[in-house]
C-alpha cells in the first residue's frame, strides 16, 4: 500500500477527543464512508492480499463491521454473516464471551450461518485491545469455519490486539495505524 493512500485515508478518519470518555481519542470511520472514493479504496484493499482466494463468507462485527462487511461480501463475491451482541439474532445462536477494556459482554452467530469448512473472513472497522475480534474468531472456529484472516481499517497498534489475532494463527490486514489509544 502506498504512503499516499494511507495519508488520504487517514485524512477521510475524523478523529474526535474525549469520546466516549476523557483521554481517548475517538477514530469516527463516518467521515470516510461518506467519502466515495476512500470507502471504495478502503473495501479494496481489505481483502487485496487474498484476492482470487476462496471466500465462502465475510463475517462483520456488530455494527460498523456490518457495512464494511457488506461491501467487502459484495467485492468479493461471498455471503455476509453478521456478528452481534447477545439477544440480537432471532434464530439459534452460538455465544461466545469477550473481554472488554472493563468486564465482560457476550457475541452471537446464528447456529447455520457458516458451514463446516468455509473459508471466512472477518472484518470490523478497528482493532484495539483485540477483546472482540477474539471472540469473534472463536465463535467462528467454534461453528467450523476456517478464519483466512481479519481486517480492519484502523489499528491502535499499542494495544495490541492485532499481535493477539497473529498469536491465534489468524493474518491481519490493517490500512492505517495511529498512536494511542
Amino acid at each position: 500500500m502506498d504512503i499516499k493512500f494511507e495519508h488520504d485515508l487517514k485524512a477521510a478518519i475524523r478523529t474526535i477527543p474525549d469520546y466516549p470518555k476523557q483521554g481517548i481519542m475517538f477514530r469516527d470511520i463516518t467521515t470516510l464512508l461518506g467519502n466515495a472514493r476512500a470507502f471504495r479504496r478502503s473495501v479494496d484493499e481489505l481483502v487485496q492480499p487474498w484476492a482470487g482466494q476462496k471466500i465462502d463468507k465475510v463475517a462483520g462485527i456488530e455494527a460498523r463491521g456490518f457495512i464494511l462487511g457488506g461491501a467487502v461480501a459484495h467485492q468479493v463475491s461471498a455471503g455476509f454473516v453478521p456478528i452481534r451482541k447477545k439477544g440480537k439474532l432471532p434464530h439459534q445462536t452460538v455465544r461466545m464471551a469477550y473481554a472488554l477494556e472493563y468486564g465482560t459482554d457476550e457475541m452471537e452467530i446464528h447456529v447455520d450461518a457458516i458451514g463446516k469448512g468455509e473459508r471466512v473472513v472477518l472484518v470490523d472497522d478497528l482493532i484495539a485491545t483485540g477483546g472482540t475480534a477474539e471472540g469473534a474468531v472463536k465463535l467462528l472456529r467454534q461453528i467450523g469455519a476456517e478464519v483466512l484472516a481479519a481486517c480492519f481499517i484502523i489499528d491502535l497498534p499499542e494495544l495490541g490486539g492485532a499481535d493477539k489475532l497473529r498469536a491465534l494463527g489468524v493474518p491481519v490486514r490493517t490500512l492505517v495505524a495511529f498512536e494511542g489509544h
